[in-house]
């Protein structure tokens, strides 16, 4: 049985179809994957008391399951895993600070400290991907979190933030290769 890929937007987003997202769920479905890809409540400001619950018990993200955030969505990606068993992540453009601003600070994800080795125990796959020109997240947090996760790393000349592309080869020869 193929896993299933949960999509997680990152925040100050309306709606999940957003740049390679609705190019990605296709070519998933083709390979025959099960997807979810789904708006997430609060979706603009994305605070942790919304999605954590909102990933348990509305999409039910268990053992069977990858969990691909993108920015603020790989965030909670990582929060989740700190509590719940899931099949794998991939992490794409993370951060693992605030960031110096407002709205990350009230997100809720920063408040405690990270628990790397649940995190890395509650799954059997991590993937960490980034543009090494990323404008929202520095370097140092890509590094920081590789060191941490011990993730298969994919660090993408050019990639920004991702933002821009309507589609992402790169991140689906990486699901082909490992799922």
């Amino acid at each position: 049985m193929k896993p299933r890929f949960i999509y997680i937007h990152g925040n100050s987003t309306t709606h999940w179809s957003f740049a390679w997202a609705p190019w990605l769920k296709s070519e998933l479905e083709k390979l025959g994957y099960p997807t979810f890809f789904e708006t997430m409540p609060d979706s603009v400001m994305a605070r942790s008391e919304y999605w954590l619950p909102f990933l348990k018990d509305h999409v039910k993200a268990g053992q069977d399951d990858i969990l691909m955030g993108w920015s603020s969505g790989a965030v909670a990606a990582m929060r989740y895993a700190e509590d719940n068993k899931i099949l794998g992540s991939v992490l794409i453009s993370p951060c693992y600070t605030d960031l110096n601003d407002d709205m990350e600070k009230q997100s809720g994800y920063y408040d405690k400290p990270w628990q790397w080795d649940k995190i890395r125990a509650n799954q059997a796959r991590i993937g960490l991907i980034w543009g090494d020109d990323d404008p929202y997240i520095p370097q140092d947090d890509f590094k920081f979190i590789a060191d941490q996760l011990q993730p298969t790393q994919i660090k993408i000349p050019g990639g920004k933030h991702f933002i821009e592309q309507d589609t992402f080869p790169e991140l689906l020869e990486y699901i082909r290769q490992n799922y």
